[in-house]
C-alpha cells in the first residue's frame, strides 16, 4: 500500500464540480486583481475569527514581513520568538534588520516556553512572536501578561494554526490570531485550510492596524497613486480566494475529521513503547494540521517508511539558532536544549481529512514492525 503524506487530488474530486465553478467564474469576470472573491473570503474569515480586520496577502511569509513592519519588528529592535519552527517565523525580522532573540520550547508542547521570556528581556526588546504548532497554540495567557507588562507588541504566527482557539483562564475562547496585536495565516496547500498555490492572511482587532495592513499589501498606497508608506506588492489572488471560500464552507468537518485521524494514531501506537506523543497543553481547542510523534531512531525510522511508501515528514531537523543563515547571531550547539533534542526525535505522519482508516493502520504497523526487526 502506498500511503501519501498529503493527497489534494482527494478533496478536489468530492468537491470537483463547486472547485471548477468557482475558478471558471473568476475567469470569466476577468477581475483577477483583489476582486470579490478576495474581499468575501476577507468578510468569511473575519466571521469565522471574529477579527475585526482580515486583509488578504500573497502569502504566509509576507503577512509576517508586513506584520512585522507595521509593529516596528525592525532597525535593532529585539523579538523574543522560538528557534524551534520554520524559516520565515524568524527571518521576518532579519529582512528589517530586528534580531531574533530566541527562547528554549517546552518539551512536552514543543511549544515557546512562556516561562523563560522575561529572562531574555532587555531594553531593546519590542515585541513577542509566539508560533502556534504542533497542533496547539502557544500559552496566551502568560504571553499577553508579560507584554502588557512590559509594553511589547505581540505577533502571533499562526500559520498552521488556522483553527485554533484558546480559553486560557477567559471566559470565552479566542482564534488563534486575533488574542496578540496582529496575527498571520498561511493558506499553503497543505495546511488546515489550503489554497493551491500560495495565500496568506493577516487578522487584527486594531483599527490602526488594520489600516496599515491594507496600504501595505498595495505598495503602501492609501489610494491609487497615493503612497503613504514604502509598501509591498502583496496581494492574495482572486482564484486562491474563490478556493480558499468552498474550503472554508466545509473547514469544521475537515477540522473533526482531522481530530478522528489523531485518534486512530494515537490508539494503534500507544502500545509502542519507542513512540511518544506531544501533549496539548492549557485550556484550548487544538487542531491536528500534522500529527507528530517523537521516535527513537528517527532517521532510520524515517528512511524504513520510505522504502514502504510511507510519506512522512520532519518538523524540523535543524533548529534555527544552528541554521547557516542565522550563524550571525552568535548562537552554538548547546544553547536551546530542548528545541536541539526534539529535532532528533520528531516525525510527521501522514494525516489529512480524506485519509482512510486502513491506510492509517498499515502506517502504524508499519512502524511497530520497524521496531521489531
Amino acid at each position: 500500500m502506498k500511503v501519501k503524506f498529503y493527497s489534494p487530488q482527494r478533496e478536489y474530486h468530492e468537491k470537483k464540480e463547486e472547485f471548477n465553478s468557482a475558478i471558471s467564474k473568476v475567469i470569466e469576470s476577468g477581475n483577477f486583481i483583489l476582486g470579490d472573491e478576495v474581499s468575501n473570503l476577507e468578510e468569511s474569515i473575519k466571521k469565522y475569527t471574529g477579527a475585526k480586520y482580515a486583509i488578504g496577502v500573497a502569502s504566509g511569509t509576507d503577512a509576517l514581513v508586513i506584520a512585522s513592519d507595521i509593529l516596528g519588528f525592525k532597525d535593532g529592535k529585539e523579538v523574543i520568538t522560538s528557534p524551534f519552527t520554520f524559516l520565515a517565523s524568524a527571518s521576518c525580522l532579519s529582512k528589517h534588520n530586528a534580531k531574533p532573540v530566541f527562547v528554549d520550547v517546552d518539551e512536552e508542547s514543543f511549544s515557546l516556553d512562556a516561562n523563560k521570556i522575561e529572562e531574555k528581556i532587555t531594553d531593546k526588546t519590542v515585541g513577542i512572536l509566539p508560533i502556534h504548532l504542533f497542533s496547539q497554540m502557544c500559552n496566551m495567557d502568560k504571553i499577553m501578561s508579560i507584554a502588557k507588562f512590559h509594553n511589547l507588541r505581540v505577533l502571533e504566527d499562526a500559520a498552521e494554526a488556522f483553527g485554533m482557539r484558546w480559553k486560557g483562564t477567559g471566559s470565552l475562547y479566542k482564534h488563534s490570531g486575533t488574542v496578540g496585536d496582529m496575527g498571520v495565516f498561511s493558506f499553503f496547500p497543505t495546511k488546515t485550510l489550503g489554497a493551491y498555490g500560495d495565500a496568506g492572511m493577516i487578522v487584527t482587532n486594531d483599527d490602526e492596524l488594520g489600516k496599515l495592513a491594507k496600504m501595505f499589501r498595495v505598495h503602501g498606497a492609501s489610494k491609487k497613486y497615493h503612497y503613504d508608506y514604502i509598501g509591498y506588492n502583496s496581494r492574495l489572488d482572486t482564484i486562491q480566494a474563490a478556493v480558499l471560500s468552498i474550503k472554508l464552507k466545509y473547514i469544521d468537518n475537515a477540522i473533526e475529521k482531522r481530530a478522528a485521524v489523531a485518534k486512530w494514531y494515537e490508539e494503534r501506537l500507544s502500545d509502542c513503547e519507542y513512540v511518544r506523543f506531544p501533549k496539548i497543553k492549557g485550556e484550548q481547542k487544538g487542531v491536528y494540521y500534522v500529527f507528530n510523534i517523537l521516535a527513537e531512531k528517527r532517521d532510520e525510522l524515517a528512511a524504513y517508511l520510505k522504502e514502504n511508501e510511507i510519506g512522512n515528514s520532519i518538523y524540523y531537523p535543524i533548529p534555527l539558532h544552528l541554521q547557516k543563515c542565522f550563524s550571525y547571531l552568535g548562537y552554538k550547539e548547546g544553547d536551546f536544549p530542548i528545541a536541539e533534542k526534539l529535532s532528533k526525535e520528531v516525525i510527521a505522519l501522514p494525516i489529512y481529512p480524506e485519509i482512510t482508516e486502513d491506510e492509517v493502520d498499515f502506517v502504524c504497523n508499519t512502524i511497530k514492525k520497524f521496531y521489531k526487526r
